[in-house]
């Protein structure tokens, strides 16, 4: 770990798993959106999150990380 207000190199790649999974749940979301009657509304935040926990996951589940 980094100690206050430094980011190491494992920070950094930790930053930019964490964009691409928020970036995969956004994408599911937007495709799930693409189905006919299917419409989130005001829910689509909340949906959005649920999707980047999934993605997370099943992430972990693939790569059989802790």
């Amino acid at each position: 770990m980094s100690n206050a207000f430094e980011m190491k190199k494992e920070d950094w790649f930790k930053v930019v798993k964490g964009l691409f999974i928020a970036g995969a749940g956004a994408g599911a979301t937007y495709l799930e959106q693409t189905i006919p009657m299917i419409t989130f509304g005001e829910y689509t935040p909340i949906i959005v999150a649920v999707n980047c926990v999934i993605v997370n996951l099943i992430r972990k589940w693939m790569t059989g990380k802790k």
